[in-house]
This record gives structure tokens, C-alpha cells and sequence, in this order.
């Protein structure tokens, strides 16, 4: 880490974004899962969907632009599958729906073996390895997909973006075996929107193949850059392709049409689809020389990592040395930029300012 960071104590983060959070008329409960949700990523170091990003979705998509509606209540529809969940999330924020979404599976999954919950009529829910890390640590095998907010990416062999970014996220319980879960968390594009707005204020180049002009023609100019391009060619197009598809069984309608508030009688907001197993309902209980299923687990990576690939690194490691810094410093980690950032969400809500002299840094 080269680049000096301010250490600010998690619950002094905590307490600004619930604040900002209430201010946009929040209820109680929905405010502190934000704050909640805002903080893990801080940890964890995903300095895209910190609190800076959301609270800014929230000035693009929120309640004041109709995409999220505040204090709103969610609707449990009838299902014949009890191991399987429906809701309505009537527009309620993203984060706090995803929480109790992640929360029934797992109760589902204790119950049954696995658990699933789709949702309709949702508000993004940000970062989706923070909620299936969370299940992960708790001993679940955990999925989540959305349809992103925007439809910003173009399908393979197209010009003109008709798909979201539309992120998966897969969390293994492998803390036992390895000391973090493993997880597996992206985008289907090459990079987000949000990394494009990056190097656009740092002047830098985007990598090849990431983005299109607005003739459809690939650029590494962040300038002429209005729309992605899916990872892997076809392959990232197929993934993304999958979130349609499975929003479009729920309930969702076109991809072009999200977040576009129109009153034309059609939807436009995005859907989740969560996914919990528990470790018992995999268990065939025939591993090689006698192993438990954790060392199972833990010898399966280990011969991953044998010989030249020791310097090689496993999804959600990244995560966990950043979360493990964080605990180190005693705090959330955020740049002198960060910290401007956020004294502008305290100057909206009326709270006093960071001092960075108040901080220690590292």
C-alpha cells in the first residue's frame, strides 16, 4: 500500500451514513442496513460500492428520481415450493432487501438442503459477494444475480447496449479449510461503468475490448466511451444473457426500459435471484483416505497450488488481506479523496465535517 489512507473508526462511518440514509427518508432499519452493507465493502476493500457509490445510485435511481421507494414493505407471495420464496420487493432498498433475502435461504436451506428466493420489482442491491461472503462465513454454499440498474452493455456481435452488467456471485464456506471464503464476484463486462468514470478523471486508457463509441466502434478513450462490452466475447454475453433470462421468469420486463421512469404502464426495475445450499446436502460422505469433507475441501486447493502456482491467488483472497488490514489499523481505510467525498454527504445532511487530523493514517 503506497498511497497514504485515513483510518476512520467503523462506527464513526457508520453513524454519517446512516444519517445520510435517514436524511433521504430512510426508515431505521433501512439506514443501518446500508450503513452495514457500506462498511463491509469499505473492509473489504471494494472501493466501487462503497458508501460514496451508493449514496450516489441513490442520487441517480433513488427516491427522488422514482427507483426506490423509502419504508416500503415487502410483499411474500404464495409459492407451492417451500424450499422455494417469491417476493415482491415493492421498490424497497436493495441492500436491505438482499439481507433478509440471504437470510430466508439460509433458514430455508437448514430446513430443506437449499433454499432460493426471487425477487421482483427490486432497487440494485450493489456489491453481491458482500452477501454471499456473509453466508459463506456462516458454513453455506451461496449464489446471487441481478439485472443491473441500466442496460450499458452490448451483446456479443452487436453495437448497441441492450444489456445490463449484471453481476454473478458464488461464496464458498471454506474458512475452516483455508481461513476466508472463496469468493467468486463479477460484473459480465470487461469493466464497469464506474471503472470508466475512473480512468475518465485519471486520464488513463481503458484495456482493449472493453468499451464502444457511440458508432458502437471499440475505444480505449474513456472520453468516447458510452457503453461496455461483455467479458470473453460470447461467453461473458451467455452469463449476462443468464440474468435476463432468469429475471425475465420472475417477473421482470425489458432490460432497455430499467431505471428509464416512464409512466407507460411497463416495469423498470431490476430482479435478484439468491441461491443458498447447505455443505450437508452435498455430502456423499465417500471421500478419498477417509478425508472429511472440510479436508476434502482443503486438500482439493492444496493440489491446486502445488509446485510453480504457490504465488497464485484464490477469488475473495484480494478480500480478506484487505479486510485483515482494516482489522490491523482498527478502522475503515479511505483516501484523502474519500474523505473530501464524504465530507460532501455530511455537508448534504447537515452533519459536521471529517477532520483528517482526527484520523491516524497508515
Amino acid at each position: 500500500m503506497t498511497e497514504k489512507y485515513f483510518v476512520v473508526p467503523e462506527e464513526t462511518h457508520n453513524e454519517l451514513v446512516t444519517e445520510a440514509y435517514r436524511a433521504r427518508r430512510y426508515t431505521a432499519d433501512e439506514a443501518r442496513d446500508a450503513a452495514r452493507f457500506c462498511a463491509q465493502a469499505a473492509r473489504h476493500g471494494i472501493r466501487t460500492h462503497n458508501a460514496i457509490k451508493a449514496l450516489h445510485l441513490d442520487h441517480l435511481f433513488g427516491g427522488g428520481s422514482q427507483g426506490c421507494v423509502p419504508g416500503a414493505e415487502i410483499d411474500v407471495l404464495e409459492s407451492r415450493f417451500p424450499a422455494a420464496a417469491v417476493w415482491n420487493a415493492n421498490r424497497k432498498l436493495g441492500q436491505s432487501v438482499a439481507y433478509r433475502a440471504m437470510e430466508k435461504c439460509m433458514a430455508l436451506a437448514d430446513e430443506y438442503g437449499v433454499g432460493i428466493v426471487s425477487v421482483d420489482n427490486a432497487f440494485h442491491y450493489l456489491w453481491g459477494g458482500g452477501y454471499v461472503m456473509d453466508a459463506a462465513k456462516k458454513g453455506y454454499l451461496a449464489y446471487t444475480q441481478c439485472t443491473a440498474a441500466l442496460a450499458e452493455v452490448v451483446p456479443f456481435g452487436g453495437k448497441v447496449p441492450t444489456l445490463g452488467t449484471n453481476p454473478h456471485s458464488w461464496g464458498f464456506p471454506t474458512t475452516e479449510a483455508l481461513g476466508y471464503p472463496v469468493v467468486v464476484d463479477w460484473a459480465t463486462s470487461v469493466v464497469a461503468m464506474g471503472r470508466v468514470q475512473q480512468f475518465r478523471r485519471e486520464s488513463r486508457a481503458l484495456p482493449p475490448n472493453a468499451a464502444v463509441d457511440a458508432d458502437g466502434n471499440p475505444t480505449t478513450d474513456p472520453e468516447k466511451a458510452v457503453a461496455l462490452l461483455p467479458f470473453g466475447a460470447h461467453k461473458g454475453y451467455g452469463l449476462s444473457l443468464m440474468n435476463e433470462l432468469v429475471a425475465a421468469f420472475i417477473g421482470g420486463s425489458l432490460p432497455t426500459l430499467r431505471s428509464r421512469w416512464t409512466d407507460d404502464g411497463d416495469k423498470h426495475t431490476p430482479n435478484f435471484f439468491f441461491q443458498v445450499i447447505h455443505p450437508d446436502a452435498l455430502n456423499g460422505g465417500n471421500f478419498a483416505r477417509g478425508r472429511s469433507q472440510t479436508e476434502n475441501i482443503k486438500a482439493v486447493l492444496d493440489d491446486l497450488f502445488q509446485n510453480g502456482n504457490r504465488d497464485c491467488i484464490l477469488p475473495g483472497q484480494i478480500e480478506a488481506e484487505a479486510a485483515a488490514l482494516s482489522d490491523r489499523h482498527g478502522g475503515l481505510l479511505f483516501s484523502e479523496a474519500e474523505i473530501n467525498a464524504f465530507n460532501e454527504i455530511a455537508a448534504e445532511c447537515g452533519r459536521p465535517a471529517w477532520k483528517p487530523a482526527d484520523f491516524a493514517t497508515t
